[in-house]
């Protein structure tokens, strides 16, 4: 039997419902079947908007974006005169790992997914536009873009990962939750310098993004400003 389309519900519904729920259960955990029962609706009426669990994670990545471009299109420009591209860019990644860290495995979703429409168009548009008003070639502009935010939606996926993410971590809480570190310096006794790794790469992990993040800007403007992108 085919199901009949709700009047009630529509595909905005449905995202804000499994945005809302991703915080709850996680990526594993969310299902349209679980989204339909949080909606009050049988789970045939969402197939009238996704097809399966994909497209609606594509949908919520998209909706993810449209928040951040939102964000995006109130900051400063680098290639406006006088202005520093670094500080532009670094405002955009830490912006991106912000929105990132709303979600519970908000990394997760949002990588690897297709947007579903273009409104990742003009802020990637205007982002290339100030590196390249910097100095980039287009396609150094665009490395060098594509560097930065993989970087950053790496970093994210690692941090949700080990506990230092998800809803709390856009409020400032501290990188580590849920890692016992002094319980891995235990396991480690013998490699002292993998011990204090540990410290270094999974406690204070605002901080750890941002000195990750400089040495990729630095490491950007040495190979990528002025070249082919090659």
């Amino acid at each position: 039997m085919v199901p009949r389309k709700s009047p009630k519900l529509d595909k905005a519904q449905v995202v804000e419902a499994a945005l809302r729920l991703l915080n709850e259960v996680g990526l594993e955990g969310l299902s349209l079947r679980l989204i339909a029962k949080e909606l009050d609706v049988q789970a045939p009426a969402l197939y009238w908007h996704f097809k399966n669990k994909q497209d609606l994670l594509d949908e919520m990545a998209t909706e993810m974006m449209r928040r951040m471009a939102a964000d995006w299109a109130g900051m400063p420009s680098g290639g406006d005169e006088g202005a520093d591209w670094h500080e532009a860019f670094r405002a955009r990644m830490r912006g991106l790992r912000e929105h990132l860290l709303r979600y519970r495995d908000g990394a997760k979703v949002y990588s690897g997914t297709h947007f579903t429409d273009l409104s990742y168009a003009a802020p990637m548009e205007a982002n290339l536009r100030m590196l390249t008003a910097a100095g980039f070639s287009s396609a150094g502009a665009a490395r060098a873009w594509f560097t930065a935010y993989s970087y950053t939606i790496g970093y994210v996926i690692e941090e949700q990962a080990t506990g230092g993410g998800g809803a709390e971590g856009a409020r400032g809480a501290g990188g580590g939750q849920g890692y016992d570190l002094d319980a891995r310096a235990e396991r480690l006794a013998g490699y002292p310098l993998a011990v204090e790794a540990g410290w270094e790469m999974f406690r204070d992990q605002g901080r750890g993004f941002d000195v990750g993040l400089e040495a990729v800007l630095v490491g950007i403007s040495v190979t990528l400003r002025g070249s082919g992108g090659s």
